[in-house]
């Protein structure tokens, strides 16, 4: 069942559990972007191929907002809004260990392996990496974990993720970014919790938002 956060006649906003893919893959599992699909051909009882549009995307296990295009007009327009950086994404996390800056700025360069999907982070540039900025909140902490508030400047690969490890907070259940331990469901305490964007008609801003599945 999908979980609708925000619709308009362009555009459609929903959460996407962690675990699930945003678009499909060679696994062949099912989609984000199929359940979306029917969910459309169904409240529409639109016959034969349903459009939508991928704006951007979400790590496998990471859960949080996503925000479709149910015409070309929407695809247009949010996508010249994600390349003129006048969308603005927030996220929430839950690392390991107590963040001693109250909030800071985290810039790096980060380089992607596609054949590992592995990103390194590095603090100055080097050959092939991309410029990586964040700015992160503590929310709340206690001795064991810290709850982060990050607002993305750049959208990079793994960004989050590999920054917050370099500073020795890796995401909780991230074991590929060198997490003490996986969670039972295979996700990592990563959420996008909110979306705010133009309207493809009409220019009203408007922001959808999530509850994160964890708490400290």
């Amino acid at each position: 069942m999908v979980k609708v956060l925000y619709e308009d006649n362009h555009l459609i906003a929903v959460f996407k559990p962690a675990g699930t893919l945003v678009q499909g893959d060679e696994t062949g599992d099912k989609c984000l972007m199929d359940e979306v699909k029917e969910y459309l051909k169904e409240k529409y009882n639109k016959p034969g191929q349903v459009f939508l549009g991928l704006l951007h995307r979400l790590d496998r296990p990471v859960s949080g907002v996503v925000l479709f295009s149910k015409t070309s007009k929407g695809a247009s327009r949010v996508s010249e809004q994600i390349r003129s950086h006048k969308v603005q994404k927030v996220y929430q996390a839950l690392v390991e260990g107590k963040v001693k800056r109250e909030k800071g700025t985290l810039i790096n360069w980060l380089r992607k392996d596609e054949q590992k999907n592995r990103v390194t982070v590095f603090d100055e540039e080097t050959k092939d990496s991309l410029y990586a900025e964040l700015d992160y909140k503590v929310i709340k902490s206690n001795n064991n974990n810290s709850l982060l508030e990050i607002n993305l400047k750049t959208g990079r690969p793994h960004q989050i993720r590999t920054q917050l490890a370099h500073i020795g907070h890796p995401i909780v259940g991230d074991v590929k970014y060198g997490a003490s331990a996986p969670l039972a469901d295979k996700s990592i305490a990563l959420c996008a919790v909110s979306f705010t964007f133009e309207t493809a008609t009409g220019g009203e801003i408007k922001t959808a938002t999530t509850e994160p599945p964890f708490k400290i």
